[in-house]
This record gives structure tokens, C-alpha cells and sequence, in this order.
């Protein structure tokens, strides 16, 4: 395993930074994070005898500097990183800091892209193959690339979301090809590894910030070409922890149709947040004889905790598509009088 200056490897300096940051803002990140990686950095963690003081200063300036430099990618690219950090650090310092960074800092195909005109993209790839064009689309942010998908004719749209919700890798070669087309000074900064994108999250992400008339075709097609794809997206679509997103009346309207038990189930996962939008909604007598539920319950297992947030979220996608609630989205269509 690869090994810094430091003389820890990734996992190590992962381990020493949430250390560092105590249990609390620890068990947040971790939320982040898949179970495999979880595992891996526990196992550091539990295997680490002493973290001297030195160390813990060293990993944590890393770490800085790593989102200081992404968060100046992000915003104009490496180029610009490099003019801000020379400003702030003086040349060498700028130049060492991007050297024993580059490993780390991922630089996504077609950044130039992203900085443009939706519309504009919309121009130049309106009359590309569907495998083309839902290639770019899985790069963009999801807001560029709803308004893209919502302005392709209809009958191009659901091929395109089909095609970015079973993508899985792309050659570089392939990314190299379609941003020498796209634009004639390409990034420098592309990936030599097989890079990921697309997949069912990225179709679901620019799904939900397109306008309901577009998601609605899209799905209908997809329900008749391929049925458990639309499934899988639908499920995605709009999860528990959205309910935040929907107004009072949304909440007490859904509310009517869900079981106490449901409920009381379903709110023993659930966040604060959550929580408390779900029992603001309710009459004071009902709240408390939800919270009488969950207290006696004692603990429910994760499994049934989801099947019962799941239920909840198909009672709220029921009820949008009567009409009788409104989930919010990105289409500027969606005007309620």
C-alpha cells in the first residue's frame, strides 16, 4: 500500500484524522462511508497504540490543505488552485502542496463543462447518439443535466436516462475522445484509471431535479422497457429523509394513511430532523402515543425499520401522483397558485 510522507498509508491517516476528531464528529463521517470502508478503518483505528500529538498536527494539516485545494479546484479548476495558492504561500510552497496533493485530488472529466450553460451544452449535444450524450450528462451536475434531459425530445429522453442508469465504467480513452469533441483544449487533469460514473443514483439525482412532466415519461417508458430498472430508480427516487422537503400540509396528508405501528417503527431510525418535522405535524395526542409505541418496542431490527420507511415513501409517491401532494423539484414548471 502506497505510503505518504508521512509514512502512513490512506487508511492510517484516515484513522489518525478520526481519532483526532473525537467520537461524535467520527460517527458522522462514518455515515458517509460504505460498510467495507467502515470495516477498514476500524480495524486501523482498533490497531493504532499511540497517536503522538505531532502526528495528530501533521494528518490534520494534510487534510486541510486537501479541501483547501479541492474546494479551489472546484471552483476554477487546478489552475486556479495554483494561482490562489501562490498568492497566499509563495511558489515553491504552492508547488509542493499541488505535488504531494495530486494523488488525492480527483479532477472529474469534463470540468470545463460544468462551469458552462446548460443550454449551451444543450446545443452542441442535442443531436448526439444517446450513448453520447448520456455519457456527459453522468459528469454534469444534476441540475445542468435536468435541464439538458427536460429540453431532449421526448422520445430521446427515457433512452438517455435508461442508458446513464445502467452505465458502469468508461475507458478513459473513450472520455478522452467525446472532451476533444466537446471542446478543443481538454482537461490535462483526466484520470488514467477506468473511471466511474453514471449508475442508478446519478439518473435518480438528476430525475429528482427535473420538472414532474419529464420524470413522468421518462418512467413510463422505462416501466415498459424495462420494468425492474424502474423499479430500482422509483425506489430512490424520493427517500425517507426527504420528507424535510415537503410542506406542512404534504406531511399531514400522508400522515392520515400511514398505520401508528408503521410509524412508530419507522421513527426509530430515523434522524432528528426528521423526527421532529413528522411530530410537529401531529396533534399533541398522537405524538405522544408514538413515542409511547417506540418506548415499548424496545430495539426493532434495521431491516424492519427500513420496510417501514419504505412503506411510507410509496404512500407519499402515491398520493403525488393523485395529485394531492407536491414533492418539490428543480423544473421551473413546477408553480403552485
Amino acid at each position: 500500500m502506497a505510503k505518504g510522507k508521512s509514512g502512513l498509508s490512506g487508511r492510517e491517516k484516515a484513522a489518525v484524522l478520526l481519532i483526532t476528531l473525537g467520537p461524535e464528529n467520527s460517527a458522522k463521517v462514518f455515515k458517509h462511508l460504505t460498510e467495507e470502508e467502515i470495516e477498514e478503518i476500524t480495524l486501523e483505528i482498533a490497531n493504532m497504540r499511540k497517536v503522538t500529538p505531532e502526528l495528530k498536527n501533521k494528518v490534520m494539516e494534510d487534510f486541510y490543505q486537501i479541501c483547501v485545494a479541492q474546494e479551489y479546484i472546484s471552483e476554477g479548476g487546478i489552475d486556479y488552485a495554483k494561482d490562489i495558492l501562490e498568492k497566499a504561500l509563495g511558489s515553491q510552497k504552492a508547488l509542493d502542496i499541488i505535488n504531494r496533493l495530486t494523488s488525492y485530488l480527483q479532477v472529474r472529466p469534463f470540468d470545463f463543462v460544468r462551469k458552462a450553460d446548460p443550454n449551451q451544452i444543450l446545443n452542441f449535444i442535442q443531436n448526439e447518439h444517446p450513448q453520447t450524450i448520456s455519457l456527459i450528462l453522468a459528469y454534469l451536475n444534476p441540475q445542468q443535466s435536468a435541464v439538458i434531459l427536460s429540453a431532449l425530445p421526448q422520445e430521446k429522453q427515457a433512452e438517455v436516462a435508461k442508458r446513464i442508469a445502467i452505465m458502469d465504467r468508461t475507458s478513459p480513452e473513450i472520455i478522452k475522445e467525446v472532451e476533444r469533441v466537446l471542446e478543443k483544449k481538454i482537461s490535462s487533469m483526466v484520470t488514467h484509471d477506468y473511471t466511474s460514473a453514471g449508475g442508478i443514483q446519478a439518473i435518480v439525482d438528476i430525475l429528482n431535479s427535473v420538472d414532474r412532466g419529464t420524470e413522468k415519461n421518462i418512467m413510463e417508458t422505462l416501466e415498459i422497457e424495462d420494468t425492474e430498472l424502474a423499479e430500482e430508480i422509483k425506489k430512490r427516487m424520493f427517500v425517507f429523509e426527504d420528507i424535510i422537503t415537503l410542506d406542512n400540509r404534504s406531511i399531514q396528508r400522508f400522515l392520515r394513511e400511514v398505520e401508528n405501528d408503521v410509524l412508530a417503527i419507522a421513527l426509530k431510525g430515523a434522524n432528528d430532523e426528521v423526527a421532529s418535522v413528522i411530530m410537529s405535524n401531529m396533534s399533541k395526542r398522537l405524538s405522544e402515543m408514538i413515542k409511547e409505541d417506540m418506548e415499548f418496542m424496545g430495539p426493532v431490527r434495521l431491516r424492519d425499520v427500513e420496510e417501514a420507511q419504505q412503506k411510507i415513501v410509496n404512500i407519499i409517491r402515491k398520493l403525488e401522483d393523485a395529485g394531492e401532494i407536491v414533492i418539490s423539484r428543480g423544473g421551473g414548471d413546477e408553480i403552485i397558485v
